[in-house]
């Protein structure tokens, strides 16, 4: 099938089914998996054009919903973080788009800044996995526990016995102004700073606008290297966070469209829906799924993801 504003052609089953895949994985890190998408657009289906970033993220359009439906129903939803990042992140998001298009329409140079981006991710994720200390003891010790609990609800599979299962532990808020936001989960208290919160998500803004990604790729890790934040409780937010800044980058890489006649700026939206179709799905059963991973897990893979994508966009740079 061929795609007009992409100028590729592809069988168009293969968007949905590369999207599913990557987003059962990415979702349960709260990354939507758009970052992952780009490359594999650019370097696999030979899309290059600049209206593959608004492309990536028509695709978190379509396709985040369904998993923050299911943090939701599970009581692993932090609203006001929710909140914070998204008005934080929308006017980065602008100033993203617009220097992509003015400043980096040349795909070379743009996968150079791309993988500048993810290595510092990578890197700063895989320094942090590694490191031993009481803080991070005490933290394992938390998610284990959370998932012993996981397990033993798997194992009662009698209905007659739910009734008196102590429940799978839910975030409460404890405190949220404009200085601190403080939230519990699972007898652990987290407590962040709101300005800080802001000023990353705004930064992160400017930086997925750029690359097309929401953001939910660069702020995700961040909330868990940085903050400390467990990655159960921040995955629904960075998923929201993504899909409200991604609503935006793409009304506004469509709005400037006419002002760039010599260049393909707005979304291809039929390749952006199929890639969001399979993405619904597999972002689904991803935040279905995540409770019965380790977070260890989860971490490492985020971190080897990101910084395995990042060396080969500097090796396409190169040359290599």
């Amino acid at each position: 099938m061929f795609f007009q504003t992409a100028g590729i052609e592809v069988s168009v089953w293969v968007p949905p089914l590369v999207a599913f895949v990557i987003s059962f994985f990415t979702s349960m890190g709260g990354v939507s998996g758009a970052f992952l998408l780009l490359p594999f657009q650019m370097s696999f289906l030979g899309y290059v054009n600049p209206s593959v970033s608004s492309t990536n993220q028509l695709f978190n359009i379509v396709a985040i919903p369904s998993g923050v439906y299911r943090y939701y129903r599970e009581g692993r939803m932090v609203w006001p973080l929710t909140w914070v990042v998204v008005i934080g992140t929308l006017p980065g998001v602008f100033i993203g788009a617009f220097v992509r298009v003015a400043y980096l329409p040349d795909a070379r140079n743009f996968k150079l800044f791309a993988a500048g981006v993810l290595l510092y991710i990578g890197v700063r994720m895989i320094r942090d996995l590694a490191q031993k200390n009481a803080g991070s003891a005490d933290k394992a010790a938390s998610e284990k526990r959370f998932q012993e609990l996981v397990r033993n609800h798997r194992k009662q599979n009698d209905p007659s016995k739910t009734a008196n299962q102590e429940p799978l532990p839910a975030i409460t808020v404890t405190h949220f102004n404009l200085r601190r936001l403080g939230y519990t989960f699972y007898g652990e208290s987290f407590d962040v700073s709101f300005w800080g919160i802001f000023a990353l998500s705004f930064i992160v803004g400017i930086v997925g606008g750029i690359y097309g990604i929401g953001g939910g790729a660069i702020i995700a890790p961040f909330f868990v290297t940085f903050f400390r934040l467990p990655v159960y409780t921040i995955a629904g937010a960075a998923l929201m966070g993504t899909f409200i800044t991604s609503v935006a980058g793409v009304t506004f890489y469509q709005a400037i469209a006419p002002f760039y006649p010599n260049l393909s700026v707005a979304p291809d939206w039929l390749l952006g829906i199929l890639f969001g179709l399979g993405g619904m799905a597999g972002m689904y059963l991803g935040a279905r799924c995540q409770k019965f991973v380790p977070a260890r897990a989860i971490k490492w893979m985020l971190a080897g993801i990101i910084t395995l994508t990042a060396i080969k966009y500097i090796a396409a740079f190169f040359g290599y």
